[in-house]
C-alpha cells in the first residue's frame, strides 16, 4: 500500500508565497518521477512542475520562474515552494508519483489534494 500524503497548501494574499510538501509512504522499492498537478475550478488537471530521479525539472510556461520543484530523496518526499503568487494560481493541487512497489510494476499514484487559495 502506497500513500501520498500533501500539505502546506491555504490561504494567502497576492504576491505571497507557500511551500507544499508530499511526503510517500509504503512498500516502496523505486520513486521514478514526482510531479504536481493542480485542479482550478471548472478547469481540467494541469501538470505545473516534475522531477525525474536523474534530476531532470520541467514547469508549465504559467509558473516558470515563480516555482521551484524539489525533492528529498531520503525521506521520498517533493516540496513545491511558490513564490510570486497570482489569483489564478488558485486551485486544488495534486501531487504524483510514478513508483515501482515490491510487489507490482510501476504505476501513478496521487495524493488526495491541498487547496490553495490565493485572495487578498
Amino acid at each position: 500500500q502506497v500513500q501520498l500524503v500533501e500539505s502546506g497548501g491555504g490561504l494567502v494574499q497576492p504576491g505571497g508565497s507557500l511551500r507544499l510538501s508530499c511526503a510517500t509512504s509504503g512498500s516502496i522499492f523505486r520513486i521514478y518521477a514526482m510531479a504536481w498537478y493542480r485542479q482550478a475550478p471548472g478547469k481540467q488537471r494541469e501538470l505545473i512542475a516534475s522531477m525525474t530521479t536523474s534530476g531532470s525539472i520541467g514547469y508549465a510556461d504559467s509558473v516558470k520562474g515563480r516555482f521551484t520543484i524539489s525533492r528529498d530523496n531520503a525521506k521520498n518526499t517533493v516540496y513545491l515552494q511558490m513564490n510570486s503568487l497570482k489569483p489564478e494560481d488558485t486551485a486544488v493541487y495534486y501531487c504524483n508519483a510514478r513508483i515501482q512497489t515490491y510487489d507490482s510494476a510501476g504505476r501513478d499514484y496521487w495524493g488526495q489534494g491541498t487547496q490553495v487559495t490565493v485572495s487578498s
